[in-house]
């Protein structure tokens, strides 16, 4: 399992019921997570001294219940030196996925070991915690996200992190969409990340469902890569796609390329228990 055990702003305390308790900076969130099966009690303190709480309706969606909380707080990813704006919004999120810091660690050491200016293509970026990874670690990087809302959450990201001048590229536009047209003007990518969503809907109406649309747009990111890549990323949090599902579609594109393939889930320790909370699955191809 790929852990991220750098944090020092985010933790997750505890876990019971089909929810987390957990801490972001100084404010502690009980957010739901199906992964949860499990009623070991609810015997830590922040459960009751919690600041926000998303409660889950039985009819699909939910919403947050305050305590005091501000609208919008930061905490700093500390190991590579990035800091984040918060707020609760739509369905559970707080604009950061702090699993995914694991992969910040693993391919911002592999930018800064290049020998060289990396370009990195971002897509599904949000609100720009891998673009903020790479551009620290010195890429030049594309961010390119669907709604304009994260590309200027992102932007405000960059700011705080002392990023605003960096190489960054900031995209509102559909991925695929993007894809194609940058295949057409022959430009080339070192590396590509994608964070692509379980399921959506395009500007026309368009239905996304990663495990239909997943492949076809790994192989449009393949023709966009340079000729002497330095590594392919792809996050899932779909249950039906395995780690090892992503690393056979990995395998299957970027085989020709030599390098090496890694897949595993993606989890965040907890801190009473001692054991890891799995939150996805990610692919990894290297050269």
């Amino acid at each position: 399992m790929f852990i991220a055990d750098k944090w020092k702003d985010y933790e997750v305390i505890d876990t019971s019921c089909k929810e987390k308790l957990e801490r972001w900076g100084k404010y502690i969130l009980v957010r739901p997570d199906p992964q949860v099966i499990w009623d070991t009690g609810k015997r830590h303190p922040g459960w009751r001294k919690r600041n926000g709480h998303y409660h889950r309706s039985a009819r699909g969606g939910g919403e947050w219940e305050f305590f005091d909380l501000p609208k919008q707080w930061s905490i700093s990813y500390e190991s590579l030196g990035l800091i984040f704006n918060l707020k609760p919004f739509s369905f559970k999120h707080t604009g950061l996925f702090p699993e995914q810091a694991a992969n910040w660690e693993w391919f911002s050491e592999k930018i800064r070991h290049a020998g060289r200016r990396v370009k990195v293509l971002n897509l599904f970026a949000y609100t720009g915690g891998a673009t903020l990874a790479a551009a620290a670690a010195g890429a030049e990087v594309t961010h390119v996200d669907a709604s304009k809302g994260m590309v200027n959450w992102a932007k405000e990201n960059a700011r705080s992190s002392g990023l605003q001048a960096a190489p960054i590229r900031w995209l509102v536009d559909d991925c695929q969409k993007f894809v194609e047209r940058e295949i057409r003007r022959g430009n080339h990518y070192d590396a590509v990340i994608m964070d692509p969503p379980s399921y959506g809907r395009g500007p026309k109406g368009e239905i996304w469902k990663i495990e239909d649309a997943i492949h076809p747009l790994v192989k449009l990111c393949v023709a966009l890569l340079s000729e002497d890549p330095l590594f392919f990323l792809i996050n899932s949090y779909t249950t039906g796609l395995q780690p090892a599902v992503l690393a056979y579609l990995l395998g299957t594109e970027l085989g020709s390329r030599g390098g090496r393939t890694d897949a595993q889930e993606v989890g965040l320790p907890v801190s009473e228990s001692g054991l890891v909370l799995p939150c996805g699955a990610s692919g990894r191809w290297e050269r």
